[in-house]
């Protein structure tokens, strides 16, 4: 009895003991959280790949067939720690491109890919981590629903990721690297076009605030926090309480945000640091204009409890749809990089990823900066530089190249061979050379640049591309193209309100100032007092009082701007189960087709992809073109008027010399009876006509509407407009001057 009594007491023991284990477990599997020990060589170094908007398509089967041939051998070489696929795993289109939903047979594919690309590169299933892009909801009215493939097919579907923050921690000795993921589609997913932009709820912030906070309070190392999703911060609108990603972001000055959706045709420099500073202007809440939002100042406060701005990158990278486009992001001694390449061409035999110096147009940071000028950084990780090397065939030789760029040329003024870190169960090559790294400080963050050169067995050389770096942490200035900044530069979530409002005020104002002008001030513009006064003022007022003069076009005009901002728009088919929802420039009503609930403003302000275009490609232009044709009418009648007086004049005078005449006086008077200027203004008409019936056949394909039916309002309007407007500026009509 006594031994059964303390056997019972060894087991309840063990059984306390274990608990807190057992909890702990249970809670890391209800959260989404998970650690991984990283084990082997070199220990100072993990590194995970990321892959993005794959748009695996029935129409297009060399991207699932490529995807196969060439991800799994470059995964078994680079054998990285994780692998983050971000969002738009399958198109989801016709091939017209024009209905957007999504298709059973692609998800079935990118699952049987996936197991295929799992197998054959030698990774656990459980280190890939995918998430939903917008293109994997199209017309997904409930998550986890019949209609909701991704959560059938997906990887972290069939792993138990439900949730729409995820995370894993990578622990590498006394390294924490923390990576989190988070799925901000929409909940109530519309068909596109009108599915573009993230949104995150406070919900879901509250959770990713949680996620990246888990560590905090359980050790004093400083931990590495990377966030990845699918939307860029430019597509990303705020919560119902006006909270966003960049502000939690910020809040815990993550190293980087990795995400998709912007492919590589926008351009390869769509990258963009994120500072939290009192002296930007509220238009930056809209705008910014370059890369870097403020220059890192070579002035640090470097006294007690002083601390750097809140920061961190986004680095957007390129998709595989037609790029075939893979990264890998390092993490060596808590200096983050990447390494963007292609697989055009196949898996590469060699691929060097320099992990340190960092390059200084992408990577620097002003934290960096803080330490290293106040001395709070870890010099044995400044001591060397590094580079991973991963290989198909053993490397002979690597050797890191310094140049100094003073002149304005590149003069060599460093060359270390390079050696290779030894250690049991390898994960990858690092190599390394000691330098003197303080006698490359400098205020310029461009001057001294890097370049590794990696030699295989075989004698053939690759070489990184050439980066500018500082080790003192400055950034380099880099500009973005017009199409970068337009997708990067620009928060189209805020910008939507105030370009709907500014539009809708200024075709307002060309219609009513003018009126006002003629009905209350009693002024009225003609062609004669323009061309007296030849004033640019007196021309417009002219021009749009003229269409005010032709009453039921001006009306006509006028009513359609009220339509547009009183009555829906379109109605039509935005789920995939035929669900029905009408829209209006405040976004889509929709009934939930289960709860018979309404959900006021579903895919705000993703309606702007058709709201603006309308507006300024079509609404606008019809205005300006009906205005310019009473403008021309009255032109033609004053110059006929006039012609004929010279007419007669030109009888009785018949007999004078040619040279006496006016310059042109017998062309014009032909020319301007033919009204070229008319057919040019009918021409014009068509052009905005052809691009309105274009802009309605995408919007019936995209919702299975008929325009008489569904949309007569929108559809109809503007062609009956334009043909009124020709028909009543067609004659001769007598019009008063």
């Amino acid at each position: 009895m006594v031994v059964f009594s303390w056997i019972r007491r060894r087991n309840a023991a063990l059984l306390l003991l274990l608990l807190p284990l057992l909890v702990l477990h249970l809670s890391e599997a209800a959260s989404g959280r998970r650690v991984i020990e990283v084990k082997g060589a070199p220990a100072s170094v993990v590194w995970v790949v990321q892959l993005s908007d794959l748009h695996f398509s029935v129409h297009h089967p060399l991207r699932a067939a490529h995807f196969k041939t060439h991800v799994a051998p470059a995964l078994s070489l680079i054998n990285p720690s994780i692998v983050l696929i971000t969002g738009d795993l399958t198109d989801g289109k016709s091939e017209d491109l024009l209905t957007m939903k999504l298709n059973e047979e692609e998800w079935l594919e990118y699952r049987d890919v996936m197991e295929d690309v799992v197998r054959r590169s030698g990774l656990d299933k459980s280190l890939f981590y995918d998430l939903r892009g917008n293109h994997d909801n199209f017309g997904v009215d409930i998550e986890g629903g019949s209609l909701d493939f991704f959560s059938k097919y997906s990887i972290n579907a069939q792993l138990g990721r439900t949730g729409n923050v995820n995370s894993v921690t990578l622990q590498a000795g006394e390294w924490k690297h923390l990576f989190v993921g988070l799925d901000s589609t929409m909940s109530v997913g519309t068909r596109g076009p009108t599915n573009l932009f993230g949104h995150p709820t406070d919900q879901l912030l509250a959770e990713l605030d949680s996620e990246l906070s888990q560590w905090d309070s359980l050790t004093t190392k400083p931990v590495t926090k990377i966030s990845f999703g699918h939307f860029p911060l430019s597509f990303s609108a705020v919560s119902f309480s006006g909270k966003s990603l960049r502000d939690i972001f910020l809040r815990h000055s993550l190293s980087a945000y990795l995400c998709g959706h912007l492919h590589t045709k926008f351009g390869k420099n769509l990258k963009r640091h994120h500072q939290s500073s009192d002296r930007l202007s509220f238009l930056h809440e809209w705008f910014q204009l370059n890369i870097h939002q403020m220059p890192i100042l070579p002035d640090q406060n470097c006294s007690l409890g002083a601390s750097p701005s809140e920061e961190f990158w986004e680095w957007e990278m390129g998709d595989w749809r037609k790029s075939q486009a893979m990264r890998i992001l390092a993490i060596d001694s808590g200096h983050v990089s990447y390494l963007d390449f292609d697989l055009n061409s196949g898996v590469k035999e060699t691929i060097v990823m320099p992990t340190f110096p960092l390059d200084s147009r992408f990577m620097s940071t002003s934290l960096s900066h803080h330490r290293y000028e106040c001395q709070y950084m870890v010099p044995s990780s400044y001591e060397t530089i590094r580079a991973l090397v991963f290989s198909v065939s053993p490397i002979m030789s690597v050797v890191a190249r310094v140049y100094d760029s003073r002149d304005g040329d590149l003069h060599i003024v460093m060359e270390a061979n390079m050696i290779k870190l030894e250690g049991n169960a390898s994960r990858g090559n690092l190599y390394s050379a000691p330098w003197n790294y303080r006698a490359f400080e400098d205020p310029s963050p461009n001057r001294y640049w890097l370049q590794i050169e990696a030699i295989n067995m075989a004698g053939k050389s690759s070489l990184t591309e050439l980066r500018p770096f500082s080790i003192n942490g400055l950034a380099a200035q880099v500009s973005w193209t017009w199409k970068e900044f337009f997708v990067m530069g620009c928060q189209w979530a805020g910008l939507y309100v105030p370009l709907f409002w500014s539009a809708m005020c200024f075709m307002f104002s060309i219609l009513l100032i003018p009126k006002a002008l003629q009905i209350f001030l009693k002024k009225q513009y003609s062609y004669m007092r323009f061309a007296t006064s030849k004033g640019i003022v007196g021309g417009i007022a002219w021009f749009l009082q003229e269409l005010c003069n032709i009453r039921g076009l001006w009306f006509g005009i006028l009513g359609y701007l009220f339509f547009l901002l009183l009555f829906p728009w379109l109605s039509g088919q935005i789920f995939n189960d035929g669900g029905m929802g009408y829209m209006t420039y405040k976004g889509w009503v929709v009934k939930d087709i289960h709860l018979g609930e309404k959900h006021e403003l579903v895919g705000f302000p993703d309606v702007m992809v058709i709201v603006l275009p309308h507006l300024v490609t079509v609404v606008l232009p019809v205005i300006l073109v009906c205005g310019a044709l009473a403008a021309e009418r009255c032109f033609y009648q004053h110059i006929c008027s006039t012609a004929g007086k010279k007419k007669d004049d030109y009888g009785q005078e018949k007999k004078r010399s040619l040279k006496h005449d006016k310059p042109g006086i017998k062309r014009l008077v032909p020319t301007i009876r033919d009204r070229w200027l008319q057919k040019l203004l009918v021409v014009v008409c068509l052009a905005v006509c052809c691009k309105h019936f274009m802009n309605c056949r995408a919007l019936m394909k995209a919702y299975e509407m008929n325009p008489f039916v569904n949309f007569p309002g929108y559809s109809l309007s503007v062609p009956t407009l334009v043909a009124y407007a020709v028909y009543k500026t067609r004659g001769n009509n007598q019009h008063r001057h």
